[in-house]
């Protein structure tokens, strides 16, 4: 009994890290509660709105904390996290442009106004959508599931998935002006 006493308390001081550790390693709890509310204010003037920003401000946090170990010993891990939500906002940007083009068949556009523009347009036709609707062509074309993936979070068969995709491309010709 004494010896597993001793055994237990040997295996705990091992598994403990020294405070030199914690010191070189701050704890991913400190690190969130420091930057979160200054990344989510970032993301909410960089994305002009709440919900993306947000969305985009939890996504970084995950991806910084799946790569803590390396990460919390870097010399600037807050510029790391904000690299890492620039990139995901500029990803989901890019994408729901793709969209938009495959959605409305419109070409690209140089122009940094008529972007915003069609951005916006994007998200104007998306609200218009019914939410079925919505969520299909999201995971379809914004996100880039198959059908049977989209239809088994939907929980819907691969069909329904094509025709609510469908008919949302449609809608959203229409809402563009384009031909449906």
């Amino acid at each position: 009994m004494i010896a597993d006493d001793a055994s237990r308390r040997e295996r705990t001081r091992v598994a403990a890290p020294a405070a030199s550790d914690r010191a070189a390693h701050p704890p991913f709890e400190s690190f969130f509660h420091a930057e979160y509310t200054r990344l989510y204010a970032a993301m909410c003037g960089v994305t002009g709105s709440r919900h993306e920003a947000e969305d985009i401000t939890q996504e970084a946090f995950v991806r910084v904390l799946e790569r803590w170990g390396a990460v919390g010993t870097m010399d600037d891990p807050t510029g790391y996290l904000y690299r890492t939500a620039m990139n995901i906002f500029r990803s989901r940007y890019r994408r729901a442009k793709l969209a938009m083009r495959k959605a409305a068949g419109r070409t690209e556009q140089d122009d940094a106004f008529a972007a915003v523009d069609t951005r916006e347009e994007l998200i104007r036709s998306l609200r218009e959508l019914s939410p079925r609707q919505r969520a299909a062509i999201v995971l379809t074309q914004l996100r880039g599931y198959s059908s049977e993936e989209a239809a088994q979070m939907l929980g819907t068969n691969a069909a329904a998935v094509r025709m609510l995709t469908s008919r949302a491309r449609t809608a959203m010709r229409k809402s563009a002006g384009g031909e449906a």
